[in-house]
């Protein structure tokens, strides 16, 4: 899987109060976002993400998320060792409401398949990622992994 740097603005009121008392002037001023002491000095930072995988039989999914702008980001790769086909599938439960699996990847035979998917996202919303064997339903899968539990620290 290729690593994908996500990066974010970051604006603090203390930057804003800085600026406006200094009456500062950036002109023409360009930073590359693409290394941390890069972002850092330009005020931005790397968006927060949380690695996740998942497996069952030959097939693996791995990946990263986040959340940006009031959206859940899945970024991932499924990868098969197998002949067999397999599928990454979400499910998420919405104040008590259960919603139904949702398809993002699937894959025949042995390779890998990039994915990304996005979700509307709030503090009152689970969601947990499962690999099936299969491409058409959910009946033959390993263990769910959640999806938005976040560190603390």
């Amino acid at each position: 899987m290729s690593l994908r740097t996500r990066t974010r603005t970051i604006t603090t009121t203390a930057a804003l109060a800085t600026a406006t008392t200094a009456a500062l002037t950036l002109s023409a001023a360009t930073v590359s976002a693409s290394t941390a002491a890069g972002a850092t000095a330009a005020g931005t930072a790397a968006a927060a993400t949380v690695p996740w995988s998942a497996s069952h039989g030959t097939a693996s999914a791995a990946g990263d998320r986040w959340v940006e702008s009031g959206k859940l980001v899945l970024d991932g790769t499924l990868t098969n060792s197998g002949t067999g086909c397999y599928s990454v599938w979400t499910r998420f439960v919405h104040d008590w409401v259960v919603m139904p699996y949702t398809k993002h990847a699937e894959i025949c035979g042995a390779g890998s398949v990039d994915f990304t998917a996005t979700k509307s996202y709030t503090y009152t919303v689970t969601g947990t990622l499962r690999v099936c064997r299969g491409t058409t339903d959910t009946t033959d899968c390993g263990q769910g992994v959640s999806i938005t539990h976040w560190p603390i620290g």
